[in-house]
């Protein structure tokens, strides 16, 4: 059996104007599971990145790979104004996909 691949971008938040993270995957929810455990380890776990605050999907991981890197270049200020275009909160959109709040 094939393992369907659903490409994302997203944005993890230590807090509203905290430290930011861009990150791709195929796994969402896995992956946003990993960021929360802090089982994913690296500058997320070291940090305490782990509310999602933005994500997009995309068509094939080609394009979400090209998105990431393009993000990674942007100015802080232009991924906090992505952020706020859509959630201007900066709610956990975890909590919506079916995840207990963060402590």
């Amino acid at each position: 059996m094939r393992r369907t691949i659903d490409p994302y971008v997203y944005l993890l938040a230590s807090r509203r104007n905290g430290t930011l993270y861009v990150g791709v995957t195929s796994n969402l929810m896995q992956r946003v599971a990993q960021h929360r455990e802090g089982t994913f380890g690296g500058f997320t776990a070291q940090h305490g990145v782990k509310a999602l605050v933005w994500f997009e999907q995309h068509a094939t991981m080609e394009n979400a790979i090209l998105r990431e890197k393009q993000m990674k270049k942007w100015r802080r200020s232009w991924k906090i104004d992505l952020i706020e275009e859509t959630n201007p909160d900066w709610k956990d959109l975890a909590i919506g996909l079916g995840f207990l709040p963060l402590d």
